[in-house]
């Protein structure tokens, strides 16, 4: 299962490296603060491997859009999650050309015709 949220990116934690059985391993985190509730909450990624050059191009107080998978885990009968990001997108500001309506002005709007005592000109 996946999700998607948006918001300000806060803070970029420091890179760490480690190494298990299974070889290297590096991961670093991250903190947004949403923007899409009426009370904002902050909340800790997690980027693993080879996700870690994201934040090449983003840097704090960029809005973005991360998509993340939660998941669980027990350890000695207590239970640990994790919000492992496998995205992170810089969102664009003010949207898309396609989106905003083209400038217009006062000469756009064709004059009043007819005569005045026509109030009203339909057949209805």
């Amino acid at each position: 299962m996946s999700f998607k949220t948006t918001g300000k990116v806060l803070q970029i934690l420091p890179e760490i490296k480690g190494t298990s059985a299974r070889g290297e391993w590096k991961k670093q985190d991250f903190v947004i603060e949403t923007a899409e509730e009426q009370y904002p909450k902050k909340i800790c990624f997690t980027l693993f491997n080879d996700k870690n050059g994201t934040f090449d191009k983003i840097k704090p107080n960029m809005e973005v859009e991360v998509s993340f998978s939660i998941e669980s885990r027990e350890y000695n009968d207590k239970w640990f999650s994790n919000i492992n990001a496998f995205r992170v997108d810089l969102v664009q500001q003010g949207g898309s050309p396609g989106n905003t309506p083209p400038p217009f002005s006062q000469s756009d709007i064709p004059p009043i015709g007819g005569d005045q005592d026509d109030k009203d000109d339909l057949p209805f």
